[in-house]
């Protein structure tokens, strides 16, 4: 593996566009404060419903044009938001919201209760079919009590239905709204304004919105699709800011215009295994290929050995469901790969592909990783290269591949969120993993009453995910922030978001 190479590379290319970028720095008008450009990795998805939005890395910068009744904060807790309070029947079943008084959408008309009502349904598809969000099937009635109140019935109880609905996925939108897919219209601290493809997306400050106003009034989000120039988009100050940097992106940001900052991406990193695909149905391959795999030396290859090593579908920061005991429950042993390969009927190996997002370099090292590690056990991993929207139309929503490096995140802040996709019939599964075990497992966590209880039955689901080596499992990446010195206030969260309200000047 010649990283050392490859980033004296990357610093060749880099220095050859400084140039070319170093133009852009100047192209800011007025006072730069007033606004600021943020790097993304991939272009947002086609529609604008927040409904809709499948993509992690759209809904997380439309966490600041989209709201529902409560939102997550920084500290992981869920507080009011459209909703200024909340009242719990004493079953548990009935949850009725107060609609916050003097919030307004973003094209000026107030927020109403037939609009709450409207939202909550289209989430919950409370009249047949399948919810938007799955953990809102759980639905039986939304009803408007009052102009200025909202009931939500639930079938059973569900202690995580406030998380379920504080993502942009459950967003309040206006019902007169004819086109959402087109026209994103919400109550947020910012509102959107354009979107140019393949380049940019401009958002500008709320002067109307109702709780804690944002300082930058203009947000432009700048598609930095090629992860090899944006160290000189830094340098040539055509961006202030961007998540989600590798470690060799970080040591090449310069470091007296630009505070990097660290945390966890709240990821769950694998190689996802195409269940219908052969030889993934068998478990002993998927196990085979679990022993194969130096997570160790992915950790230190990908990020200098930052980086949270796992071992089923929860990251860390979900700390009241993460056992960490699960990422050592495959130790790298290539002699036990192959007598499980010998087993499975493979002694001599086999062949497949592996499709990575070519725009997210720690997963496109991670495959380069893997696949020297996997061949030293006689399988041999060829990858396939796509761009972002490959990628969710054909692997994420189409299931055509063989396996995948990617990061799963988490919608809302419940168990279930990260779970759920591993039930057979769930729209999400796009693994196609099947197990009858697993589904009753799964169903009788949800179904508990008892919060303790219901603790303990995620992490029986857990376990299975990692008995049954449903997928290779690695890490939850480190998460490098770099924000230009003339900015402050980036805080993460604990969920996929950029929180650019929190963000203000400097000085």
């Amino acid at each position: 593996m010649k990283k050392k190479l490859t980033r004296w590379v990357a610093v060749f290319t880099a220095l050859s566009l400084a140039v070319a970028l170093g133009g852009c720095a100047g192209d800011k008008k007025g006072n730069p404060k007033d606004s600021i450009t943020i790097g993304i990795p991939q272009d947002i998805e086609e529609t604008l419903d927040p409904h809709d939005m499948v993509a992690a890395g759209t809904k997380e910068i439309f966490f600041n044009v989209f709201e529902g009744l409560v939102k997550p904060d920084a500290d992981g807790n869920i507080v009011p938001a459209v909703a200024s309070e909340i009242a719990t029947s004493e079953d548990g079943l009935t949850y009725t919201f107060t609609i916050r008084d003097n919030v307004k959408f973003h094209d000026g008309t107030p927020v109403t209760a037939e609009d709450v009502k409207y939202s909550i349904s289209k989430c919950a598809d409370i009249e047949g079919g399948e919810p938007r969000i799955s953990a809102l099937l759980n639905v039986q009635s939304v009803d408007i009590v009052d102009e200025n109140h909202v009931s939500v019935t639930l079938k059973q109880v569900d202690y995580d239905f406030l998380a379920n609905i504080a993502s942009v996925s459950a967003a309040i939108i206006p019902e007169h709204n004819d086109n959402p897919a087109v026209d994103a219209i919400g109550t947020g601290p910012y509102r959107y304004v354009s979107r140019t493809p393949l380049e940019n997306v401009i958002f500008e400050k709320n002067d109307e919105y109702w709780g804690d106003k944002a300082s930058i009034k203009n947000v432009t989000f700048k598609i930095c699709a090629n992860s090899d120039t944006i160290p000189m988009e830094f340098e040539g100050g055509s961006i202030d800011m961007m998540a989600h940097l590798t470690n060799a992106q970080r040591v090449q940001i310069p470091s007296e215009r630009f505070d990097v900052m660290s945390g966890t991406m709240n990821l769950v990193q694998a190689l996802y295994l195409n269940h219908n695909v052969e030889p993934f149905d068998n478990a002993d391959v998927r196990k085979a290929m679990c022993y194969a795999i130096d997570k160790d030396a992915i950790l230190a290859f990908v990020s200098d050995g930052e980086g949270v090593k796992i071992g089923s579908s929860m990251y860390p920061n979900f700390r009241k469901y993460y056992d960490d005991s699960l990422a050592d429950a495959y130790p790298h042993d290539t002699e036990k790969a192959k007598e499980l390969l010998k087993k499975a009927g493979y002694e001599n190996g086999f062949t497949f592909e592996i499709t990575v997002p070519s725009n997210y370099t720690q997963h496109v090292e991670t495959a380069t990783v893997l696949k020297e590690q996997l061949a030293e056990v006689g399988i041999t991993a060829n990858i396939k290269q796509v761009d972002w929207d490959t990628w969710l139309s054909d692997t994420y929503i189409g299931r055509n591949y063989d396996a995948t490096v990617i990061g799963v995140d988490a919608a809302q802040l419940t168990a279930s969120s990260l779970l759920s996709r591993f039930v057979s019939t769930a729209d999400n599964n796009f693994t196609n993993y099947n197990s009858p075990a697993y589904d009753k497992a799964y169903d009788s966590a949800l179904t508990e009453l008892d919060p303790d209880m219901q603790t303990n039955e995620f992490k029986v689901c857990l376990q299975m995910l990692s008995d049954d080596a449903a997928n290779v499992y690695i890490q939850d990446l480190p998460e490098f922030v770099a924000l230009n010195r003339n900015y402050t206030g980036y805080e993460f969260y604990p969920v996929y978001v950029i929180d650019v309200a929190k963000i203000k000047p400097a000085n």
